[in-house]
């Protein structure tokens, strides 16, 4: 007889954030002896996410019991249906499927017997053939991988992380999918402060995130894209903030579109997205500025309503017959230099945009200032001075230092805007919102207030002492097309200067008081004196 894997709702315990997060990092740190935070990072997220494809199917696979009134004609059912919707493509009964042989109980129970590590690769190769969606994403680890002869993560420790992985389930009645996915994203986190220099590559601090979300405010049946899109962490963070803001029109969100080229992060992204359950997502691997997934021969690139971003910084991948030879026809504004690519990511982004489309993107500070004020040619500037003069910059926000992992420069967010509101043509709004942080370690924290803060000068459009002004396009030329905010916006207390013959009459007064003074002394000391 088949085992049960029947588990009555009402028995499920219902985990909340503060407890899947304690957990899964107890998970992580009982392998972090046996190999740095980049390795073990790419072994626990897969495990993370086969155990809730595995529970979820044993929750759907006992709603399938108690349909049918038992477990052999379930299971019936189910094969045949699986086997169907394989060849028809059509969607099948369950979310995933799940091979009987390789239930999580299955890997749990697996002998640590040096080749525990082959079965469960054996799994989830399993179960990206079962579930199509699943391939590149589930089955991108070898969990017997070696290195000079010798297990990254041995059976032992593999057993270890199971058993622990295995204390709680992760099934439709003991977590919903936005809790897990914020644990998820915690744990990404988490891996992040402990990868430093690369992590940059797939995880922006969440509060970047959170801030950028409200500023694109993505409305319903939109579309949203991020073409460097790492752990999906920015596209989740503006699907999230529409769920908040549009309650009732959760059928209508935006469809979420991302690249990525390293196929692990891509893996991530998709794994992210699957534990948040934002089916309507569509990410892509590969180059994104040499191969743009999202275009059509002939037709061009897609255009999306929002873009969301945070490319990485001054990359040196791209010469200049590269931009010269786009038949994409992306960089008519100029080639950027070899030095840095990110005008070449801005053009992208702006092609990649419908007509009325907006643009939120992480950028090095210099992006915006150099070139500016020097007499030579500068292709960084000439090519933002083409978008001061379209009229597509809506804004710029100056974040504080060290907040970033791959670098403790502060950052900018460039605001795009293709069809500016009358009230702002011909007008750029600079924040400088680097006071605005806490200090944790590793890295500086953007606060609650600071995102509010920027969010409502933005809405108002507003001016407003140490915080933001908005300047005129013929502003914008005076200033060489430099659009730091720093240069605009004073953060410090100004020093209170006064007029000099005001000082010099102070002193003169304070001179003849002293003067006074004396005089009155020696009185006093005559008097003294005499009275001897």
């Amino acid at each position: 007889m088949q085992p049960s894997f029947y588990l009555p709702p009402s028995s499920a315990e219902h985990l909340t954030i503060g407890e899947l997060e304690q957990w899964l990092w107890d998970a992580a740190c009982e392998i972090r002896g046996a190999t740095d935070a980049p390795k073990f990072k790419d072994f626990i997220l897969p495990l993370v996410f086969y155990k809730r494809l595995s529970d979820v199917f044993d929750d759907e696979f006992a709603g399938l019991v108690g349909q049918y009134g038992g477990e052999e004609v379930a299971r019936a059912v189910l094969a045949a249906d699986h086997e169907d919707a394989l060849t028809t493509g059509r969607k099948p009964i369950v979310r995933f499927y799940i091979d009987e042989a390789y239930r999580w109980d299955r890997i749990r129970h697996h002998p640590a017997d040096g080749k525990l590590g082959e079965f469960v690769t054996d799994a989830m190769r399993a179960a990206a053939r079962h579930n199509p969606d699943l391939e590149g994403v589930v089955n991108v680890k070898d969990f017997n991988e070696r290195q000079a002869g010798q297990r990254i993560l041995d059976d032992d420790r593999l057993a270890s992380l199971v058993e622990v992985l295995s204390r709680h389930r992760l099934g439709l009645h003991n977590a919903e999918p936005d809790i897990l996915g914020r644990a998820y994203e915690y744990l990404l986190r988490k891996f992040a402060e402990g990868q430093g220099q690369s992590a940059g590559e797939f995880y922006t601090p969440k509060e970047v995130g959170w801030l950028m979300a409200r500023l694109l405010d993505p409305q319903p049946y939109s579309t949203a894209y991020d073409p460097t899109v790492g752990s999906a962490g920015l596209l989740i963070k503006l699907r999230l903030h529409y769920n908040q803001r549009h309650t009732d029109k959760l059928s209508a969100a935006p469809h979420l579109y991302g690249q990525e080229l390293n196929p692990t992060t891509f893996a991530m992204a998709r794994m992210n997205l699957f534990l948040h359950d934002f089916t309507q997502s569509t990410i892509a691997i590969g180059d994104t500025l040499r191969r743009p997934a999202f275009s059509a021969e002939g037709a061009g690139l897609q255009k999306f309503d929002r873009v969301i971003a945070n490319p990485m910084w001054n990359q040196k991948n791209y010469r200049a017959g590269f931009y010269e030879n786009d038949k994409w026809e992306r960089f008519g504004d100029g080639a950027p230099p070899t030095s840095s690519a990110d005008w070449g990511w801005v053009q992208h982004m702006a092609a990649s945009l419908k007509a009325d489309g907006r643009a939120a993107i992480v950028l090095d500070t210099g992006a915006v200032s150099r070139g500016s004020g020097s007499r030579s040619s500068n292709k960084e500037k000439a090519v933002r001075q083409a978008f001061v003069e379209r009229d597509w910059i809506e804004g710029v926000v100056l974040l504080p230092d060290n907040l970033f992992y791959n670098t403790s420069a502060p950052g900018i967010i460039l605001l795009l805007n293709k069809a500016k509101p009358a009230d702002r043509q011909g007008q750029i709004l600079l924040v400088n919102a680097s006071n605005y942080f806490t200090k944790e370690k590793p890295k500086n924290q953007l606060t609650d207030e600071g995102i509010e803060a920027v969010v409502e000068v933005y809405r108002q459009w507003q001016s407003r002492d140490k915080l933001s002004r908005v300047i005129t396009l013929t502003q914008a030329q005076e200033a060489d097309y430099n659009l730091s905010p720093s240069l605009f916006v004073d953060v410090n207390d100004r020093v209170k200067h006064r007029a000099i013959q005001t000082i010099l009459s102070e002193l003169a007064e304070a001179k003849r008081e002293r003067n006074d003074a004396d005089v009155q002394l020696g009185k006093i000391l005559q008097s003294l004196n005499l009275g001897r």
